[in-house]
């Protein structure tokens, strides 16, 4: 029979019996006499105990374990001294048109800004028009945030006048994924439960954009709790083929960002959300490494395995974001304070690129990926042939379920988990309800396999500066986001019905200048980048 308790939960009050343990037992394999389980039937209620006191003490979202996960083994190797850093210089003329300039990089974009041939002002209301016009068929976005991108803009335009450049994100409108809390302007998570929801204080990023002199248009859509694409608004579409979600879950910022409606965005990966909307969508995205971007003010899904990045619409653009927004911050025990360098005139002859022959040769693969491995070829790249380490890495997975069970407590006990769209069985509703049963043993040991991939990807990137994985592989996906390591996904080319394909780099711990570096090569190598959706077609794949 089931009651409610003390702070609303649903709780049982039938007795924990030495058979209620035999089943128990099943769970795990495990093979206690029933004289064991009687003695652990005997000191249940203690645990339990335990446990009801602990529910009794509020834990908010933002509130992380006291095991603080750092990425970094006694042997890695990290730069410790800021250098300059130097990026590119664009020559591009402003287009005449408004379209042309809601599709150029972010490096144009802050050139015009800059001499004055462009006004911030005049660049918002560009991206809030087609915030408009094409957001609501694509379902990217969730809030539009007018009036505060309209005096943004006007600052930034004021400023620039003054003789005061704030860098080269002066000016610049952006989207945020709705998990960033912004002061004053609703941060839902996707879900309906949150739909209300009004944060009192900015994100560490999104204070640090500020700070840059960017302009918030919009909160763009995400996925239920940062998983998928479906939102409590609907289901984010593909730009390229509107009757194809656009993957997850930083699905509103992918989006929006290949559809030209915003500048640049930002986007949060657990295990695949930046880079998984941005094959699908044609997007750039750089998953930086653990520690390196506080999630100060974003909602946590996994306190160990969260990690905050750009999503632009080329290469150097995500250099240009990342930079803005690195660095500690004491709201986030994990981010570290470590140099960001970045030089777009470094050579990429010689940079040595690892990858795994089988998954170019197998039948997954096709000509676009072989062209990928041409294109490091041709721009110098050295390729080298490694191994994947062989290891169990979709155990790893107990540990992101486990935390975020445990972030999402309260919506298990208290059957609000029903509110949420999807009930499917791999869905976060009952993946949290089936965490409950994973034994704590169980996650120490997946925790100790952590550790033991660290080791083993650190072997595996020593003497390389970059990996490269097809489009279709998602093991150092899953491996690179549990052991910390960046991830730079990019444009490789477009399938038969012309939608966009993806390539993904991987790089050292700390190592982002050095693989936006190499991929800004590929990108140059591989010459997909430019082509755009066709926005006019209701659905079907086009693109200009």
């Amino acid at each position: 029979m089931a009651t409610r308790g003390e702070s609303g939960e649903r709780v049982t009050a039938e007795p924990v019996t030495e058979q209620t343990l035999a089943e128990a037992q099943k769970l795990w394999g495990l093979a206690l006499t029933p004289r064991e389980r009687e003695l652990v039937a005997e000191v249940w209620p203690v645990q339990l105990a335990r446990t009801r006191r602990r529910r009794r003490v509020e834990l908010p979202n933002r509130l992380g374990r006291a095991a603080v996960f750092d990425p970094r083994l006694p042997q890695t190797r990290v730069e410790t001294e800021q250098r300059p850093r130097v990026f590119s210089e664009p020559s591009r003329p402003l287009p005449a048109s408004d379209e042309e300039i809601a599709f150029a990089t972010v490096a144009e974009l802050s050139r015009w800004i800059r001499i004055g041939e462009l006004s911030s002002r005049r660049l918002a209301e560009i991206y809030l028009e087609r915030l408009r016009r094409i957001g609501p068929g694509l379902e990217c976005v969730i809030t539009l945030t007018e009036e505060l991108a309209l005096t943004q803009a006007e600052r930034a335009d004021r400023e620039r006048v003054a003789g005061r450049w704030r860098g080269p994100l002066h000016g610049i409108p952006w989207g945020a994924k709705d998990l960033l809390d912004t002061a004053g302007v609703r941060t839902t998570f996707g879900v309906e439960l949150f739909a209300d929801r009004v944060p009192d204080a900015d994100a560490a990023v999104v204070r640090r954009l500020a700070d840059a002199g960017a302009v918030l248009v919009a909160k763009l859509a995400l996925g239920e709790l940062a998983m998928g694409d479906v939102w409590f608004g609907g289901t984010t579409r593909n730009p390229w083929d509107r009757e194809q979600g656009s993957s997850g879950s930083s699905a509103g910022s992918a989006a929006a960002t290949a559809a030209g409606l915003v500048g640049f965005a930002l986007g949060s990966e657990t295990t695949g959300s930046i880079e998984s909307p941005c094959k699908r969508c044609g997007a750039v995205g750089l998953r930086p490494s653990f520690g390196r971007v506080p999630r100060s003010g974003a909602m946590t899904l996994c306190w160990s395995l969260d990690k905050l990045g750009p999503i632009c619409r080329s290469v150097e653009d995500t250099a240009l974001v990342l930079d803005a927004i690195v660095g500690p911050d004491p709201g986030d025990p994990a981010a570290l304070d470590l140099p960001f360098n970045f030089d777009a005139t470094e050579p990429v002859a010689g940079r040595r690129v690892g990858y795994v022959r089988g998954w170019f040769e197998s039948a997954s693969s096709d000509e676009g990926d072989r062209a990928v491995l041409a294109a490091l070829e041709a721009c110098g790249a050295e390729l080298v042939e490694v191994e994947l380490p062989d290891l169990p890495y979709d155990a790893l997975m107990t540990i992101l379920e486990v935390e975020a069970a445990a972030a999402f407590e309260e919506l298990t006990l208290s059957d609000r988990d029903d509110a949420l769209r999807q009930q499917g069985p791999h869905d976060w509703p009952n993946g949290f309800r089936r965490s409950w049963f994973v034994s704590a043993v169980e996650l120490v040991q997946a925790e100790r396999l952590r550790r033991l991939a660290m080791e083993r990807l650190h072997d595996l990137f020593e003497g390389l500066d970059a990996l490269v994985a097809p489009h279709w592989d998602g093991r150092l996906t899953l491996a690179t986001n549990h052991t910390g390591h960046p991830g730079l996904t990019l444009r490789s080319g477009f399938d038969e019905r012309g939608r966009p394909r993806g390539v993904t780099l991987y790089g050292p711990l700390f190592g982002e200048g050095r693989l936006v570096r190499i991929g800004m090569a590929l990108e140059a190598g591989l010459g997909v980048q430019t082509r755009r959706p066709s926005l006019s077609a209701r659905a079907g794949s086009a693109g200009v």
